[in-house]
């Protein structure tokens, strides 16, 4: 008898005032199969898991397991009847060790711990659990990926019957995703468990599930075996077939969808002088770890060079500081040759623009008006302003017209910046920085919680500047995203440039190998600058 549980949901609904996120979708996912749920951000995807494991209630329809409809009041109901759910952010507590993490799992403990009982069957678990993990570490001790994994972990403790999967692999070298991924289809094919995982990589939907189920705009609009299916396919039922006609047709997730390659573009010239330069950068981290440890890098004329990574290896304290947001501890930073210090003056002079991870929180003030972030850089300047005065209507001028051209949806361009979607806000920072020319352009994980649409603006906009002649630096936690979107790629690990190559002909698991530690920096570290 197996153990996995079928899962049904009959016509589930959910809406949120006069916002309907769920509009009667009706699922069927088999026991002991790996279940894809695909769809744009906004889709209704966590609305539907979140019902599903008791988080919020529905205004109708009904949850079937095992063929039996179940109310769930809470996430404790779902758990008592076998369902597990790893989430997206981790849930693990920093100052306790994998073994007390794995305890607390459990619910209800005694008042008094019998820890040599306890160790004796956690080291039985872990030493039959798909990967294993030192019990006395504590998460500072373990890698993105090995947190990841304690994740899991924690409920394959619980031994589950369902088990859903929020974007397991969002921190994962390649190598770890597909381990966890293979392991879970096999414990499913074993009728261990049923898994029913959210993701936005094709990649893994065709390369580990049985069934896909495909939402948009709360709808369910495709479901189908994956065997025979496409990444086309898949991407024109998340987005509608009409979104995804022409050059931009989907390859491997929804971000590198939006990356195609134009067919029909004329080919590109051969990259220019050295734009940016970084000689044996250094930099702090929050904590004083030396974050970026003595870094070579060039960026020229005419690319974009792609930083790979898990998250946390000293990316975003690099970007930070070439964007005069963190202090450099040594080492210099050159934009065509002058000593670059990131100051209004220079980013000016030199037409340095970025585009910031978060924007709103980290590239804006959520509280002026549209016109006034998109005229950050320019307000004091003709012709909005002379004699150190604003000149009345101009930058509100300016702001319709680049509002217009970059197709912000706003309700104008008075309205405040925080009322804007994400992808709307990425829209007016790209119309800021991008409305004169940009010889270097500092970009960090551009598309992050963006739909499907507004990531394929984004990217069109980045190859544009490229193609004009910007160098771009661009970091990205999505590798197949800089597989398609750049020409290089430099791998960062524990605050250095580890391996260095050009996208055409790389290998993903080659990258991946690096990503994760697999070899260290050679000593000369100049053999990794990224030139042509």
């Amino acid at each position: 008898m197996t153990h996995a549980l079928a899962l049904q949901t009959f016509e589930l609904s959910k809406r949120f005032g006069s916002f309907t996120a769920l509009d009667r979708v009706s699922i069927d996912v088999r026991p002991g199969t790996v279940h894809a749920l695909l769809g744009e951000n906004g889709a209704g995807k966590s609305t539907l898991v979140k019902c599903i494991v008791g988080y919020q209630q529905p205004d109708g329809g009904a949850v079937l397991l095992g063929g039996r409809e179940h109310d769930l009041p809470s996430p404790a109901a779902a758990r008592a009847l076998g369902i597990g759910m790893v989430y997206q952010h981790f849930t693990v507590v920093p100052g306790m060790t994998v073994a007390e993490n794995l305890l607390m799992a459990k619910g209800e403990l005694p008042a008094v711990v019998n820890w040599r009982a306890v160790r004796s069957e956690l080291q039985a678990f872990m030493d039959s659990a798909p990967f294993r993990l030192p019990l006395d570490a504590t998460p500072q001790d373990l890698s993105a990926g090995e947190r990841q994994k304690l994740e899991i972990l924690k409920q394959l403790l619980l031994k589950p019957r369902l088990l859903i999967l929020d974007e397991p692999t969002s921190v994962l070298t390649p190598q770890e995703a597909d381990e966890v991924l293979g392991t879970l289809r096999e414990r499913a094919h074993d009728g261990l468990c049923t898994v029913l995982m959210i993701t936005h990589k094709f990649r893994e939907v065709l390369a580990f599930a049985d069934e896909v189920s495909v939402l948009r705009r709360g709808r369910l609009v495709a479901a189908r075996a994956v065997q025979g299916a496409t990444a086309a396919e898949l991407g024109a039922s998340m987005v509608g077939a009409a979104a995804v006609g022409g050059p931009e047709a989907p390859a491997t997730t929804a971000a590198t969808t939006a990356a195609a390659e134009d067919t029909s573009a004329p080919p590109r010239t051969a990259p220019g002088a050295v734009r940016l330069a970084l000689h044996g950068l250094q930099v702090r981290g929050d904590r004083g770890e030396r974050a970026v440890a003595g870094v070579d890098l060039e960026v020229r004329a005419g690319e974009i060079v792609g930083i790979a990574g898990v998250s946390g290896n000293g990316q975003r304290e690099l970007m930070e500081a070439l964007a005069g947001q963190r202090p450099r501890e040594a080492g210099s930073v050159t934009v065509a040759g002058v000593d670059y210090r990131a100051t209004r003056a220079q980013n000016r002079h030199l037409k340095v623009r970025g585009l910031p991870e978060e924007p709103l929180r980290n590239g804006c003030v959520g509280g002026m008006s549209v016109a006034d972030n998109i005229g950050l850089r320019s307000f004091d300047r003709p012709p909005h302003a002379r004699a150190g005065l604003r000149v009345p209507g101009s930058l509100a001028q300016r702001a319709r017209e680049l509002i217009t051209q970059f197709r912000v949806k706003t309700q104008g361009e008075h309205a405040p910046m925080a009322s804007l979607s994400g992808g709307n806000v990425q829209r007016a920072v790209l119309a800021r920085e991008l409305s004169e020319p940009a010889d270097v352009l500092l970009v960090s994980n551009p598309v992050f919680g963006l739909d499907f649409t507004a990531v394929a603006e984004v990217h069109a906009r980045l190859r544009a500047a490229r193609d004009g002649g910007s160098a771009v630096l661009m970091v990205s936690e999505d590798l197949d995203e800089l597989l398609q979107l750049a020409d290089r790629i430099v791998v960062m690990s524990e605050g250095r440039f580890v391996h260095a190559c050009d996208c055409a002909g790389a290998s993903r698991h080659d990258i991946g190998r690096h990503m994760g530690g697999g070899v260290e920096l050679a000593e000369d570290a100049t053999d990794l600058k990224v030139a042509a």
